[in-house]
């Protein structure tokens, strides 16, 4: 099995079609249980089961049993219909029951759990739960809270599209969650993080892969690692490219700095600033090595790659430039205010089109949004969606920013990132994020390797400062450059792993 393969409902539902004969139930109950024991605690614990109408009920029912049968005080609660189960769902209620559990439709609420199971809904919900699940479900997360115990959720915690990664209200705030058969989407963009907690895949047994397409995969360090290679020593500044950064309009040079700085430091071999503001000064004092330009002198020297919007604005000088970036022959990274004028003029669109190489385009949902047409919820009700439709309308190469970043190829395939942490939610991330694609851009790295390289790093630097005591609260976008470059070479040396 390939843990970093991504699967949506609709592809899930084919495999387990195919696999409706085997054992799957039980194979997940297994599973689970075996975790769940782990997480409970001492024998004779008390262990809140909730089992809901279709086979996530089932599930539940399994885990319950199998608990019962490791000396656990199992408590389940059931308010669905019996009669109105899935068939297999059925046989482990009658299993449970067989082995001397009992159901009932009340959650106690005088008993101090160990652990409590959500096994109401898992993977299919596209709506909000209702009447006595959402109820079941609001109870779940103030027992936990209250009791500070585990929260396990049975493969997606009931509540959360496993699709999307939207969740509804009320869904259940899960401290841990398995899954079954492969990874979901869902569980790793928009709220998904924050409703999943841990995530562990049970495979039950199978390799979806070999049956089905993935429908996307979680970006890796082996995703790219063909072009971690160490630099030979016969090598010149000549050798690593040259990178440019266009914007730093008035009060916005900053944005450009934190792109010229972070493509410096990712190794370009030269980085030429183009900054918009007249009276912006000749040199970087912090980073001397970055060469200062005016900006009507763009395109005048001989370039690999091109960042367009950190600090743009939106002057007519920026059109400009803009237009004349979109028709030359370079690597080409829009982002920023880049964004905002190519959703505001259809010509821009039209050079971006016309171009001989896809471009990469790195926006934050709201400039997404403008770039469809749609509002911000658009966007982010399905931003898997939305990345898609910007690849395929533009032609381009996408991250569509935000908590598990969605990279869209113009191939139509997709990866989510899952480094990166709360602390990134602030000034600058995506400037740096810019300097370091283009900087891979320059050194020739194909751009949807740039892309995912880029978007993995970026995470990763800023997981590292966090896990070395620096943020979330008040980590800073200049912190995370030289974070970047320290990662970046012990990945290069083989030394690095995060």
């Amino acid at each position: 099995m390939n843990p970093n393969a991504l699967y949506q409902s609709p592809s899930l539902r084919r495999i387990e079609c195919r696999h409706a004969h085997d054992a799957l139930m039980q194979r997940a109950g297994a599973a689970a249980a075996e975790w769940a024991a782990s997480l409970a605690g001492q024998r004779n614990d008390p262990v809140l089961i909730l089992a809901g109408p279709g086979n996530n009920g089932g599930d539940a029912f399994e885990v319950a049993r199998l608990l019962r049968q490791r000396f656990f005080d199992v408590r389940l609660a059931f308010t669905g219909e019996a009669d109105r189960l899935p068939a297999d769902a059925a046989a482990a209620r009658q299993a449970f029951i067989a082995s001397g559990g009992v159901t009932s439709a009340a959650i106690p609420d005088d008993v101090r759990w160990s652990l409590i199971v959500d096994g109401l809904f898992g993977i299919g919900l596209t709506r909000a739960p209702a009447g006595s699940y959402a109820e079941s479900i609001s109870t779940a997360n103030r027992l936990a809270e209250r009791d500070n115990c585990p929260l396990l959720a049975l493969d997606c915690p009931s509540g959360l599209n496993a699709d999307t990664g939207v969740a509804f209200a009320p869904c259940i705030e899960a401290s841990h969650t398995i899954t079954f058969i492969a990874g979901k989407p869902g569980l790793l963009t928009a709220d998904g993080p924050d409703c999943c907690g841990e995530i562990r895949i049970a495979d039950l047994a199978l390799n979806p892969a070999d049956e089905v397409e993935p429908d996307g995969h979680v970006v890796t360090l082996a995703d790219f690692a063909s072009h971690l290679k160490p630099r030979r020593n016969n090598t010149h500044k000549g050798s690593f490219g040259s990178a440019g950064i266009l914007g730093g309009d008035r009060s916005m040079v900053g944005a450009a700095l934190l792109a010229g700085r972070a493509a410096l430091k990712l190794g370009a071999g030269r980085v030429y600033l183009w900054l918009l503001d007249a009276d912006a000064p000749a040199v970087d004092p912090i980073q001397p090595e970055l060469m200062m330009r005016r900006a009507d002198t763009l395109l005048e020297t001989d370039l690999q790659a091109l960042a367009c919007g950190p600090g743009l604005g939106r002057s007519p000088e920026a059109v400009q430039l803009l237009e004349q970036s979109l028709q030359a022959p370079v690597q080409l990274l829009l982002d920023a205010d880049a964004l905002n004028l190519l959703a505001e003029d259809s010509r821009l669109e039209g050079y971006l089109i016309k171009r001989a190489a896809p471009a990469i385009l790195t926006p934050h949902p709201a400039e997404a949004a403008r770039l469809l047409g749609c509002t911000v919820s658009d966007v982010q009700n399905d931003r898997i969606k939305a990345a898609v439709e910007l690849a395929s309308r533009y032609r381009c190469h996408v991250a569509l920013k935000g908590c598990g970043t969605v990279i869209a190829t113009v191939n139509r395939k997709i990866w989510l990132n899952s480094t990166g942490n709360p602390g990134m939610a602030t000034a600058g991330m995506g400037d740096v994020l810019s300097g370091l694609i283009v900087a891979l851009l320059a050194q020739n790295w194909p751009p949807e390797l740039a892309l995912l390289a880029g978007v993995h790093l970026h995470g990763a630097a800023a997981d590292r400062l966090v896990a070395h005591g620096v943020g979330p609260v008040g980590l800073t976008a200049g912190e995370v450059i030289d974070a970047a470059r320290t990662l970046f070479n012990e990945w290069v040396a083989g030394t690095g792993k995060l």
